[in-house]
Formats: structure tokens, sequence, C-alpha cells
């Protein structure tokens, strides 16, 4: 039964299809999060279970977090859109002062709390949602018709892009104005502006890695790797390898010899050629395949809500499919080599507490929306039942 009494007025009508995407591209990532770390734990603290048990430990909070999300109506997500962003911000200004962030390889992106490390990226791409889809709904008009209303929100996310930047967090800057320009275009932004403004963007951004060493030598690196297979071109083709080793079926699940030392971040950002090399092609499609759909399925969420006039929601619903859609393409396409390597991890799948947390939150908010569209649907003054199908 696809229906759950929360009180005696209200159902929650759970999204079967939306679960079992989730549920088996979360399984698929654990699995080669196991195959991928073993040595790893033993290496790190003589225990090879040590980052299979915490990544099921990020998996089962984020899922007692999802469940509590999906109680908070979009209407209080709609309110707070706007201090939730400001929080964000102070976030993101938080983990910069020394001896409160955490320092990963050469990167200062994560917060400690309780022995948990939170990215706080990963919690401003959230917000940056919830306080777009808010935004766009108050002022569509406005963004419809001047161009100030474009610009206006731009201008605060041009203040999380800039101390994104200072961590250093190119990739998620990149993630959170793709999804602030994504729900603007579809708003009704005029293409001109819209244009416009993705030019200016791009050619930020490019100055941003001309005149940044190690940004440049990763481009350098992208677009010819065996030059210096040693150093800068080391990352594209360890992972090349592993594609090329996997062939069709894979050399075997947890048989790949890549990730033994060879492979940087091999259960993180490169965890899709670990799987590339175990399960080989066919585990690639398949995988793609499975956010192919779930993408596909966040858009028909989305549109739903816009026929059900839920305008916030369906908002909601297109920033989430905006996020999921671009973060994992990006992460796929660096490990096959057809983009510039950047640190994003693959939702849902990759090692990691933040990531695995946030994700989960967010796919809470897609199964909020599906009930209160059913819900919707179903509250008419005639044949009205407490037990509805969805």
């Amino acid at each position: 039964m696809n229906n759950i009494q929360i009180s005696k007025k209200n159902t929650f009508h759970v999204d079967l299809y939306l679960l079992f995407l989730c549920t088996t591209i979360t399984f698929i990532g654990y699995i080669m999060v196991v195959s991928a770390s073993l040595h790893l734990g033993e290496k790190a603290t003589n225990n090879i279970m040590h980052y299979p048990m915490r990544q099921l430990a990020h998996i089962v909070i984020g899922i007692f977090i999802a469940v509590a999300i999906t109680f908070i109506p979009l209407k209080i997500w709609e309110k707070i859109g706007a201090w939730l962003f400001i929080t964000g911000l102070a976030l993101l200004v938080f983990v910069l002062i020394p001896g409160v962030g955490v320092e990963v390889n050469g990167s200062i992106r994560w917060i400690s709390l309780g022995g948990l490390r939170i990215q706080v990226s990963e919690i401003i791409k959230f917000i940056s949602v919830v306080y777009m889809a808010g935004y766009v709904t108050r002022h569509q008009e406005h963004v419809q018709q001047s161009s100030y209303g474009m610009v206006k929100p731009l201008l605060l996310f041009s203040i999380a892009c800039f101390l994104l930047l200072l961590e250093p967090d190119f990739g998620s800057a990149v993630v959170i104005l793709a999804i602030a320009m994504g729900i603007m275009y579809l708003s009704g932004a005029q293409l001109w502006q819209f244009i416009t403004i993705i030019t200016i963007i791009v050619i930020l951004a490019s100055l941003l890695v001309y005149f940044s060493p190690y940004r440049w030598a990763r481009i350098t690196g992208f677009t010819n790797p065996w030059a210096d297979p040693q150093d800068s071109g080391f990352q594209l083709v360890q992972a090349l390898i592993s594609f090329g080793r996997g062939e069709l079926f894979g050399v075997g699940l947890g048989s790949g010899i890549q990730k033994l030392f060879y492979l940087p971040e091999a259960h993180t950002d490169f965890l899709f050629s670990v799987l590339a090399e175990e399960l080989g092609l066919v585990g690639v499609l398949f995988t793609i395949s499975l956010f192919t759909l779930l993408i596909l399925h966040t858009f028909e969420i989305a549109l739903k809500a816009e026929k059900a006039g839920e305008k916030f929601s369906s908002f909601v619903a297109y920033g989430l499919g905006i996020w999921f859609g671009f973060q994992a393409f990006i992460n796929m396409g660096v490990n096959m080599g057809i983009l510039p390597t950047k640190g994003l991890t693959l939702p849902l799948m990759s090692y990691g507490g933040g990531s695995m947390i946030i994700m989960c939150a967010a796919m809470a908010l897609l199964f909020r929306i599906h009930s209160e569209i059913i819900e919707k649907q179903k509250a008419t003054p005639k044949g009205r039942s407490k037990w509805v199908s969805a």
C-alpha cells in the first residue's frame, strides 16, 4: 500500500516509483563504496569496515532526516526560504574562520559536528533551490518583464559564489548558479536577458580559470592528460584506464585494481570509475539510465505541481531536477574524460556524510510535493476518502 495515514485528516501518499529509483541508486552506490574503500579503511584505521559502516550511518541519518522533512508542508519552506539563504551565507562565512572549518586536500569546506563532517556547500545547494523557488513564485512577473528582476537574486548568489571560491569550491559555485539560472528560465525569463547573463557568467568563470594556476592546470591536463600522466593528467589517466579495463561486463565486483591507490578519491569523486571497471559498460549504462529516469520523474512531478496551481512546489521540483541532473552529469563527465576535473560527488552514491544526508533531504521534498499534489486532487466535496491511491 502506498498511502500512510499520518493524522485523522491527512494521508501521506508515497511515490513508489520515486522510492524504487532512490533506493536502487543508493544501494548500488553503497555496494560500490564498500568495494572502493575496504583497503582504505585497513590502511587508515586497521579496520576494513571503517568507511562502509560510516557510509551506512550516513544513509540511516539521511533517512531519518528525510522522514522528518516529509512532515513539513511546502508552505513553511516557502516562508522561510529567504532566512534559510541568509543562514547559508552565514555558514559559508563560518567555515572560513580559522580553527572552525576542516581542511581536506587544501580545501576548507567542512564543519565537524559530533564526528560527522558536513560540507557546507551541499547545504547551500539545498537552500538555493528553496530560496530561488520562493523568489520566482513571489516575483515571477517581475522576472519576466524586468532585467533587474533577474539580476536581484543573482547579487545574493554572487556573494555565495565568492565565499565558495574562497574555500575553494569552484564546482559548487557553478552548480548553485545553474540552479538559479535554470529556475529563472523556467519561470519565464526573457531569452535575450537569460543569454546575456549566461554569457557574462561564462566569461567571468573563464577568467577565473585562466588566472588561477591550479584551475588552468586542470584544463591543460584535461585537454591532453597523457602529456603529463604522473602529475596534471594523473586523475584522468587513471579514470580512463578504469573504463578501459571494464570493457563490456567489467572485471567483477570487488576485483578492480585501479582503486588500490592508483585512482585518487576512488570512493568519493571517482566512484563512477570504480563502477565502470568492476561492472563494465553494462553497469555504466544501467546507472546512467537510473539517473535519467530519476531526473525525468522529478520533472514530471514538477509539471503535475504546475498543473495543480502549486507554483512554489513546481519550481522546487524543477530546481531539484536541475541540481541532480547537472551534478550527476558533471561527475560522470569528469570520470569519463569529457569534462575537466571537478570535486563534485555523484548524488546518492558517493561516500560522504554531508552529501548523502542533504541528498536524502532533497528527495524528501520531492516525496512531499508528490503527496501534496495527490491530496489536493483528492480534496473534492464528493467521494473524498481518507485512504486514496496515488
